[in-house]
């Protein structure tokens, strides 16, 4: 079973196919030229057997007529013409009259027969023939004998054999020679095929090997012999870079992922062990403070856990997605409704402006959650005072929201970068405030999933505005 795997195996092998066409290319073609030749070769004999013997009956046809032969056949000048021609043939020679009667045979087995034959008749009636009996190798012409007067009175048939076995032993020879020539070729063929079909796969073996070789080392794969190879090398390294990336996103995920896990257990151990190293009579206040630190933390952690589950949730496919038809404005105002205690906290206006009426095909718990991400940072991050502008516009084929607010802004050299997940523009202020570095990445992922957009525009110190686009009618992606 193994060896015949490996025998499939080396039949689908790029450097078999090569090898296979280049003799097969060489051979049929050579195959079809000699069968070729050798058929034009008979064709070309026997016309001009034909044109000869045709010269032969015509003098023959003017003999008979001025010597009166159809009517007397002791003429011996004739009869020595016809023997002879006969043996020049290595054939026969019939003469016979316009009642189909035999009047000389030169094997001398049908004299004074009736020779019936379509050949024949054709012959009476004006009409030359020529056949080519290629059982008994012969080749048979009819000619009509005319006379010589102006009336053209058909008066008989000359019927001549002529032996084709020269022909054919030309042909023969001529079939032995290509044949040995033929096998000469093929063997030439194949060794020049094995040299280009070795040749022409070695760039693809070697791009095989850089490809393992490059996944231990890294080292990126270059083999432009072609352009296909060069092609498949920067596509290969593309592809290795990708997955370099995304290797290190993973890493740097599972990295942030126990930090920021364990960042809230350490402190509550730490809060913990004070508690418990704490001497009696110690004021309640303390007791409440470091409880309400304990707390604290215990909501972050929750926090925390809750925004990767729903990262979870939202790198599934598309096939989870639980598409509705719904109202657009009213989901904004139950959003608003929902974060107004937090901003009224914050002492943040929040302000909603519909300018029409949208209903969209959309996942309301996956895009509430992203869209919510966005107001809810655009509270927290802000001043007291400060304002966050949720606006909602649509067209024939999308529909727009729109968060702006004016707080502290994103640094220039972050913008690229709020998207990723646990990235913070401000790390000691959104530890100040709680954030876990998701939220933005679960607003991007969920926009995603709804096969929409969105950009980002900040000015350091002055706002944020992020800008939403997304079908009016969702389409699944085809599995």
């Amino acid at each position: 079973m193994k060896h015949r795997f490996s025998f499939f195996k080396k039949m689908h092998s790029l450097k078999t196919v090569l090898l296979l066409a280049f003799i097969i290319i060489g051979f049929v073609p050579g195959c079809a030229i000699g069968g070729i030749f050798l058929s034009f070769y008979q064709s070309r004999a026997l016309d001009n057997d034909t044109v000869s013997m045709t010269s032969q009956a015509q003098l023959l046809n003017d003999q008979i007529i001025s010597t009166g032969y159809l009517k007397d056949t002791d003429i011996d000048v004739i009869n020595t013409q016809l023997k002879a021609l006969g043996n020049i043939y290595s054939g026969r020679i019939i003469i016979i009259d316009k009642t189909l009667r035999v009047v000389k045979d030169t094997y001398d087995l049908s004299d004074g027969k009736t020779f019936v034959w379509e050949n024949a008749i054709l012959g009476l009636k004006g009409e030359r023939t020529s056949v080519y009996d290629d059982v008994s190798h012969c080749l048979i012409l009819t000619v009509p004998i005319t006379a010589s007067d102006r009336s053209n009175t058909i008066e008989g048939v000359i019927l001549i054999t002529k032996s084709t076995d020269a022909i054919e032993q030309n042909i023969t020879f001529y079939r032995n020679l290509y044949t040995y020539i033929l096998l000469v070729l093929v063997v030439v063929i194949a060794l020049i095929a094995v040299y280009f079909s070795d040749r022409f796969t070695k760039p693809f073996e070697k791009l095989a090997g850089l490809i393992l070789n490059s996944q231990d080392t890294h080292n990126e794969v270059k083999v432009d012999n072609y352009t296909e190879t060069e092609e498949i090398s920067a596509n290969f390294n593309d592809v290795m870079q990708k997955m370099r990336d995304i290797d290190e996103s993973r890493q740097e995920f599972v990295s942030n992922v126990s930090h920021e896990l364990k960042t809230p257990l350490t402190s509550m151990k730490v809060l913990a062990d004070s508690l418990n190293s704490m001497e009696e009579g110690a004021p309640v206040e303390l007791y409440q403070d470091f409880m309400h630190d304990i707390t604290h933390e215990i909501d972050r952690e929750t926090k925390i856990i809750n925004d990767l589950l729903s990262l979870v949730r939202m790198d599934k496919s598309g096939a989870t997605m639980n598409i509705e038809s719904k109202n657009i404005n009213e989901m904004l105002e139950s959003l608003l409704k929902r974060l107004g205690p937090i901003a009224e906290k914050q002492k943040v206006e929040l302000v909603l402006e519909s300018f029409r009426p949208v209903t969209a095909e959309i996942d309301e718990v996956k895009l509430s959650l992203g869209i919510m991400n966005l107001i809810e940072n655009g509270i927290k991050y802000n001043k007291e005072g400060g304002y966050v502008h949720v606006t909602l516009n649509a067209d024939h084929q999308y529909f727009y929201i729109s968060v702006e607010d004016n707080g502290m802004g994103i640094p220039p050299d972050s913008v690229d970068r709020i998207f990723e997940r646990f990235y913070r523009a401000d790390k000691s202020h959104s530890r100040e405030i709680g954030g876990t570095g998701l939220g933005l990445s679960i607003t991007k992922n969920a926009i995603d999933m709804h096969h929409g957009e969105i950009k980002v525009h900040s000015v350091l110190g002055e706002g944020t505005t992020f800008d939403v686009r997304i079908p009016l009618i969702y389409i699944k992606e085809q599995s």
